[in-house]
């Protein structure tokens, strides 16, 4: 697969950004791993676009929502001091080189971003006089110096600027003697070897023929192909290369004559293209990743199995060996008590031992018994050494027998209990095998098949929110904040607002429509009286009242104080009692995903079949929602299963009230 997008492919999505990006106003920076930068803009339509970069590969539009850290990096931290808030005037590719840059103006200034998508890569952050204010990566090179404060100098020219280059510079490749035409043409103008041969094949010349035989009509021909292709980058028709067993081999700005033999996908935009080629590519990545880490633990496993049954089949020898030894003494033990014996008394008599073993060798040699067991002494560690129906074993001279009979069997003994302790290690191997199997198996079934696509937020979606069982929009207030935000800013006249009858209880809002919604008042009841303190405090009823937005005012008594978040109410208020503290946690599909949803039982049960409810509790927010996910995962059918399984958790946090609760069996 391709790794770093090409001058044209870099051409072609700069062509697109200017469309896209040119006076949008930059929101956040996030910097996602060392080398890629994502830029949340905002396009003078009000639209929000993610502008992906990553040092040394590649610069497109991304629609993908990716994991951010939690704590940013400070090159980030210095590009956001910069450049947050500021417009993108404009984007640009620098000499057709592999470089691209966003101008940028920002309280005044005007700041460039420059990506190098070559080698290793590099995004710098120059100042309005063109020094270096701070790059991912600094460094000193022979022709220039990437410092924070020196002068920022491009990289010398790597190609010509194919977008101007005349038919008489290209006549000069015939300058290049004996070198095949393809690498000539890769020196020459800097393009890469993919569409060096594409330029080739479409010019109809071998890509080993040497530059010096070259024709005037191949010179032409090629003088000619190549201004066709650049003509292309301006009337793109973005397509992804794919093989026989559809893995997607390449992405282009249009169809290339190298890849006729493979199956194309038309694209709607070559940012598109990029976006789709590169997640795929990413999602590769991660997945082979994961999988040579189970591998190689498994092969570690594997390893040290094997020499574990290796070392248990020595013992069981051993084991076996010794047991042979012990019945062998039992079966003999006259004679070797005797031959014992005899070695000892010669050796008290003051014979030597080499005198001794003489003897009973030629004893041995007439077949005298017990002599023919003989088969040597070892003075130094006081051994007699038999030899009894081919087995070959040492008797301690300072034992009996029967004394040396035990030894055997007790050693066999202790060699046993090692045994036996081995053979569990053994099980624990196999079995450790086997869950690495299967920890592999479930990664592969929960592995994202695809990275999450943003999602769009509607404007209620600040808040805490659910659609009634009639189809009514009910919406509460998080905090504070979002209560006075809430009631302020959203709030119309003929809506209905509720609050709990205790401090510390959001403002909830039926969007009414004019409409009188019955079944919608009960079920906003219990969503307030859910979300209110009196669920961290364990009620488990709670009386709700309602009011019309015009008995809500932000004017206290004479004298009195309302903090930010509170308001008066005054009037009559139409009471719910009793309401019951219980909220309904499910899972409902949108655009081919799954998207979490919380609310009264009667309006989540009405949109999805796979739910839970949880009441008050003493389960922190972490576990229960993990409780949660999995016993969504078993109600749901094989297919889901998977699915459900790759929620975060953080997405069903969300809908659990003041962060604990349990799961409610009624």
């Amino acid at each position: 697969m391709k790794e770093s997008m090409t001058s044209f492919d870099i051409a072609a999505a700069i062509s697109e950004l200017s469309n896209f990006i040119k006076g949008s106003r930059i929101g956040k920076i996030y910097q996602l791993n060392y080398k890629i930068l994502l830029l949340k803009l905002r396009n003078p339509s009000g639209e929000t676009i993610q502008l992906l970069i990553e040092a040394g590969k590649r610069i497109h539009i991304t629609k993908y929502d990716f994991e951010k850290p939690k704590k940013p990096p400070s090159f980030c931290m210095a590009l956001r001091k910069h450049l947050e808030n500021g417009i993108v005037e404009d984007v640009s590719q620098y000499d057709f080189e592999r470089i691209s840059e966003l101008l940028i103006r920002h309280g005044g200034q005007k700041y460039r971003l420059i990506a190098e998508l070559f080698d290793e890569g590099n995004i710098i952050l120059v100042g309005p006089e063109n020094k270096i204010l701070h790059a991912l990566t600094y460094r000193r090179m022979k022709d220039r110096n990437i410092l924070r404060g020196e002068d920022f100098k491009y990289p010398p020219q790597r190609g010509r600027d194919l977008r101007h280059l005349s038919p008489e510079e290209i006549r000069k490749i015939k300058g290049f003697g004996q070198i095949d035409i393809v690498r000539a043409l890769t020196r020459f103008l800097g393009v890469g070897g993919l569409y060096a041969e594409e330029i080739l094949l479409r010019s109809e010349i071998d890509k080993n023929k040497p530059c010096s035989s070259l024709t005037d009509d191949e010179v032409s021909a090629l003088s000619k192909n190549i201004m066709d292709l650049i003509s292309q980058i301006e009337r793109w028709k973005p397509c992804v290369f794919i093989d026989e067993n559809g893995a997607w081999v390449d992405v282009a700005p249009f169809p290339l004559k190298k890849y006729s033999g493979l199956n194309v996908m038309e694209m709607e935009t070559f940012n598109e293209a990029l976006d789709e080629y590169y997640a795929r590519s990413m999602l590769k990545g991660k997945v082979e990743k994961s999988k040579s880490i189970y591998e190689k633990e498994i092969a570690s496993l594997k390893r040290i199995l094997n020499e574990q049954e290796e070392n248990l089949k020595e013992l069981t020898d051993k084991v076996k060996v010794y047991r042979q030894i012990g019945d062998k003494i039992y079966s003999h033990l006259y004679e070797l008590d005797f031959l014992i014996n005899r070695v000892m008394n010669e050796r008290r008599n003051g014979k030597k031992w080499d005198e001794i073993s003489e003897v009973i060798l030629k004893e041995k040699e007439n077949s005298i018994a017990p002599s023919i067991y003989f088969m040597s002494l070892n003075p130094k560690m006081l051994t007699l050494q038999v030899s009894i129906d081919g087995q070959v074993f040492d008797l301690n001279l300072k034992k009996s027998a029967q004394e040396n009979a035990a030894d055997y069997y007790e050693m066999a003994k202790k060699i046993g209990d090692k045994i036996r302790g081995l053979e569990k290690a053994i099980e624990q191997t196999k079995e450790r095998i086997e869950k690495v199997k299967a920890e592999e198996a479930e990664k592969e079934v929960a592995a994202p098949t695809r990275i999450p696509v943003r999602k769009r937020r509607n404007w209620y979606e600040k808040f805490r929110w659910f659609l009634s069982s009639e189809g009514f929009l009910v919406i509460g207030g998080k905090d504070a904040a979002t209560n006075e935000i809430l009631i302020k800013r959203y709030t119309e006249p003929h809506d209905v607002v509720f609050h709990a009858d205790i401090p510390g209880s959001p403002f909830v809002v039926i969007k009414t429509k004019g409409k009188t919604p019955e079944k919608t008042i009960n079920e906003a009841a219990q969503f307030t009286a859910s979300y209110s303190r009196a669920w961290k405090e364990g009620f488990r009823t709670m009386d709700v009242y309602w009011v019309k937005p015009e008995q809500v005012s932000k004017t206290p008594p004479s004298g009195e104080y309302l903090p930010r978040g509170s308001f008066m109410i005054y009037g009559a208020k139409n009471y719910v009692r009793n309401v019951t503290l219980e909220i309904a946690i499910g899972v409902k599909r949108e655009n081919d995903a799954f998207r979490v949803i919380g609310g009264p039982l009667e309006a989540i049960s009405k949109q999805t079949n796979i739910f839970v409810k949880i009441a008050p509790g003493n389960e922190s927010s972490g576990k229960l929602a993990k409780n949660i996910r999995k016993a969504l995962a078993e109600i749901s059918s094989p297919e889901e299963r998977a699915e459900i399984l790759k929620i975060p958790i953080e997405e069903i946090q969300a809908f659990i009230p003041l962060g604990r609760g349990s799961i409610s069996s009624s």
